[in-house]
C-alpha cells in the first residue's frame, strides 16, 4: 500500500503516527522542538517574576486583573485540550469523521481564546498599561503575547492540516502531523496553566 493512501479502519495500525520511520523520527524531533520552547518560556517567566513589582507608579497586577475573565479563557483552553484528546482517540480508530469535528472544535475554542485575550489587552490599555508605561507592563504583554502568538500559530497549523486533507482520510503520512499538532497544543495549555498561576494568581493575592 502506497504510503500515502487512505487507510480504512480494518488495517489502521495500533498507533499510525508512529508506524513509520518517518513518524517516529518527526515525534522525536518534536520534543526536542519543545526543549527549547520549554527554555524561552521560562526565561520570560523569569523575567516577568524579576520585573513584576517595577510599575513605576503606573498600575500594577492587583488593579488590572480580573480572575473572572481569566477563569473563562482557562477553561476554554484546558477545553479545547480536551478535544484534541477526543480527536486523537478516533484517529487511532480510524475514525477520520470524528478526527476532523474535534479538531475543528479545537481551531474554535482556540479562536475563542484569542478573542478573550485580545479584549483583555484592549481593556488594560485603556486602564493605562501601555507597552512602554513599566518595566511590569512589558514583562507581562511579552509573556503573555508570546503564549498568545504561539496559540495563533497553532490554530493556523491545526487549521491548514484540515483544509490540507479534509477527504484524504488517516494515512501514515498526515497521521503523525495531526498527532505533533496535538503534543503542540497541549504544550501551550500547559504553559497557559503556568500564566494563570504565576501570572493572574500571584498578581491578585501578592
Amino acid at each position: 500500500m502506497a504510503q500515502n493512501e487512505a487507510i480504512t479502519p480494518q488495517i489502521l495500525p495500533p498507533n499510525p503516527e508512529k508506524a513509520t520511520l518517518e513518524g517516529r523520527n518527526k515525534y522525536l524531533a518534536f520534543w526536542f522542538f519543545l526543549g527549547g520552547e520549554t527554555v524561552l518560556f521560562g526565561s520570560l517567566f523569569g523575567t516577568y517574576l524579576g520585573l513584576r513589582s517595577s510599575t513605576e507608579g503606573g498600575p500594577g497586577p492587583a488593579d488590572l486583573f480580573h480572575l473572572d475573565l481569566v477563569f473563562i479563557m482557562t477553561m476554554i483552553l484546558l477545553t479545547s485540550s480536551l478535544t484534541s484528546v477526543f480527536a486523537v482517540i478516533n484517529m487511532k480508530r480510524g475514525n477520520f469523521k470524528m478526527l476532523l469535528v474535534w479538531m475543528w472544535a479545537t481551531v474554535i475554542l482556540g479562536l475563542g481564546f484569542l478573542g478573550f485575550e485580545i479584549y483583555e489587552f484592549y481593556e488594560y490599555a485603556h486602564q493605562g498599561l501601555g507597552y512602554g508605561v513599566s518595566a511590569f507592563a512589558s514583562s507581562f504583554y511579552t509573556l503573555v503575547g508570546t503564549h498568545g502568538a504561539h496559540v495563533t500559530f497553532g490554530v493556523l497549523w491545526i487549521t491548514t492540516l484540515l483544509i490540507r486533507y479534509r477527504k484524504s482520510g488517516i494515512t501514515l503520512t498526515n497521521a503523525p502531523k495531526f498527532y505533533t499538532a496535538v503534543l503542540y497544543w497541549h504544550f501551550i495549555d500547559v504553559v497557559w496553566v503556568f500564566i494563570f498561576t504565576v501570572v493572574y494568581l500571584l498578581g491578585v493575592g501578592g
